[in-house]
C-alpha cells in the first residue's frame, strides 16, 4: 500500500476536524476524496503533506512512518501537492514553470543551468525534454514557450499539476483541481488526469465535481463533519445512504 492513514485525529480549539480517519491509497490508482465544505478534506491533506501535525494516529508512506514530519521531508520522500489557489509564476514561460518543479531532485538546482559546461548542458537538455513530455500529458505542449500569464485559468491549473509532477512524486495530492473551471475545461482536465493514471501516476484528489470523480477514480472516500462515511469503488459509494444524505442531497 502506497499511503496508509490510520485512526487520524485532529482538533482545532476543541473542535474535532477529523475523528479517527483511516483510509488507504494504492500505487498506480486515482483516489477521490469528497464531502461537503468543512468536512475535513483539506485538513487531511495538510496532515499527509506535513503542513500540520495530527493530534493522534499514524500516517505511513511507502511503509515509512511520516506522521508529523515537516513538509520538506515529506516532499523529499515523494509526496507532491497542488493547492486550491493558483501558484504559477506568470512572468516565466510555461516550460520554465515546470523546470522549477525539478529543483528538489536536480543536483545544483535549475540555477546551475546555463553555465556552459558540458555536463550542465546535457542535464539541461534532458530536463527540457522531460518537462515537454509532462506538458504533453497535460495538453500544454503547444504552449511551452508562452508566458504562464498568457494561459487561460484552466490551463494554469493544469500547469500547476505539471510543475508538481516534475518533482517525480510517487503520490500527488490535488486539492480541488477543477475548482473554478468551465465545463469544457473540467472535461479536458478529467481526460488529462485519466492519461496520467494510464502513465502510472498515483493521484489522490479532493474534488466537488462528482461526475469527474466518478469517471476517473478507482476508489472514493467521503468525509462529513470529520467522519469517514464511506470508502470503496465509485459505483458502490454513490449508492451509500449516508453519502446520499450528507453530500448528494446538498448538491
Amino acid at each position: 500500500m502506497l499511503l496508509n492513514v490510520e485512526e487520524i485525529v485532529k482538533n482545532y480549539d476543541g473542535i474535532r476536524a477529523l475523528n479517527r480517519i483511516s483510509l488507504q491509497v494504492r500505487k498506480g490508482t486515482v483516489k477521490g476524496l469528497m464531502g461537503p465544505n468543512g468536512a475535513g478534506k483539506s485538513t487531511l491533506f495538510h496532515l499527509i503533506s506535513g503542513m500540520e501535525r495530527p493530534d493522534s494516529g499514524r500516517i505511513s508512506f511507502k511503509d515509512k512512518q511520516i506522521t508529523g514530519l515537516p513538509i520538506h521531508e515529506v516532499s523529499r520522500l515523494g509526496v507532491g501537492r497542488t493547492f486550491q489557489t493558483l501558484q504559477v509564476f506568470g512572468n516565466m514561460t510555461v516550460v520554465e514553470n515546470v523546470l522549477t518543479g525539478m529543483h528538489v531532485r536536480i543536483r545544483g538546482g535549475i540555477l546551475s543551468f546555463g553555465l556552459s559546461l558540458p555536463w550542465t548542458r546535457k542535464r539541461e537538455e534532458a530536463a527540457m525534454e522531460e518537462a515537454k513530455e509532462i506538458l504533453e500529458h497535460l495538453g500544454l505542449f503547444g504552449r511551452w514557450k508562452w508566458y504562464a500569464s498568457q494561459l487561460s485559468y484552466g490551463e494554469q491549473k493544469r500547469l500547476e499539476i505539471a510543475r508538481a509532477l516534475a518533482a517525480k512524486p510517487d503520490l500527488i495530492l490535488l486539492d480541488e483541481p477543477a475548482a473554478g473551471l468551465t465545463y469544457p475545461e473540467a472535461k479536458q482536465l478529467a481526460e488529462n488526469l485519466s492519461r496520467l493514471r494510464e502513465a502510472g501516476f498515483t493521484l489522490f484528489l479532493i474534488e466537488h465535481h462528482m461526475g469527474m470523480v466518478m469517471e476517473i477514480a478507482d476508489e472514493v472516500a467521503v468525509l462529513n463533519n470529520g467522519e469517514l462515511l464511506a470508502e470503496g469503488p465509485p459505483d458502490i459509494v454513490k449508492k451509500d445512504p449516508g453519502v446520499i444524505e450528507a453530500y448528494m442531497v446538498r448538491k
